[in-house]
């Protein structure tokens, strides 16, 4: 049994870092202005992944969508085991929402031809929706299981996960083709493999080494990427005006900047009684019950 996965991996903006300079003015993001990262729960999406390939075999075919850079996450992609990786990139996709975002994803992914498997990490940092992975599922016509924390069972027509919900968890079961996001319980995703980075660390050298902007580069200005698939709106048979930001049904109206500032405060005794009649104030004003 070997199993055809693909994984969906983003670059994204490291929330850690944000700056005043985060959005422009059209309530996009910014991303020359941020430092990136690989999507935390994208991780975990592809480690578990290489975890089944590794149990029963098959391929790992990882995804991303952004400009050129977003090379490094395919690299690092590659760096742990995975078997093939497309970056589609074109000034045409920028600005997309999740409907235009899930809209072209789809579209390579029916590109890539037959598949048993796809997983996606759960949310990305920079937007937290989670609408991502199902609204593909939804565009496939699959099923799909959210919120997965363990692959429980896997055999040659179906796979058995432990999702969480609300008060706790389930077992579901689903045949195949199916669609996982995962969550960053599921597993501890592996570090690079150190032969892995020998083989791709020049990847897309001249791009990473451009600066770009949310427009995305041009791809006549783009380095040939040894190892990596470029893919353009045309290569994935997608409609432009479904792309990008004509795609995208969602606008941000207005930014505001929240800035917590110290208001008036009350000093309790560490004493049973002090303790005591803050408990009562705080039923009173009912912020408590």
């Amino acid at each position: 049994m070997g199993l055809r996965m693909i994984v969906t991996v983003k670059q994204v903006p490291d929330t850690h870092n944000v700056s005043g300079d985060a959005m422009k003015e059209d309530g996009t993001v910014n991303r020359a202005a941020l430092p990136t990262i690989f999507n935390p729960e994208d991780l975990n999406a592809l480690e578990e992944a290489l975890k089944i390939k590794e149990s029963t075999g098959g391929t790992v075919t990882c995804i991303s969508m952004g400009p050129p850079n977003a090379v490094d996450v395919l690299k690092e992609c590659l760096y742990r085991g995975a078997d093939d990786v497309i970056l589609i990139s074109d000034r045409r996709f920028a600005g997309a929402d999740t409907l235009a975002t899930s809209y072209a994803l789809k579209c390579a992914i029916e590109q890539v031809g037959e598949y048993d498997l796809i997983l996606c990490g759960r949310q990305a940092i920079d937007g937290d929706t989670a609408q991502v992975g199902p609204q593909i599922a939804e565009k496939l016509n699959i099923n799909q299981l959210t919120c997965v924390s363990a692959v429980t069972a896997i055999d040659e027509q179906s796979i058995t996960a432990k999702r969480s919900v609300e008060d706790g968890y389930e077992i579901v079961k689903s045949r195949f083709p199916v669609l996982l996001t995962i969550t960053a319980t599921a597993n501890e995703p592996r570090t690079a493999n150190a032969k892995k980075v020998m083989t791709y660390k020049n990847i897309g050298k001249e791009i990473c080494n451009t600066s770009y902007d949310e427009s995305y580069m041009a791809a006549e200005a783009c380095a040939v990427l040894n190892h990596v698939k470029e893919w353009n709106v045309e290569t994935i048979g997608a409609d432009p005006i479904q792309c990008g930001l004509s795609g995208s049904p969602t606008k941000v109206k207005k930014i505001q900047s929240v800035v917590l500032a110290g208001c008036e405060s009350k000093q309790v005794t560490n004493t049973d009684a002090g303790v005591t009649d803050l408990v009562h104030e705080l039923i009173k004003e009912n912020i408590i019950g």
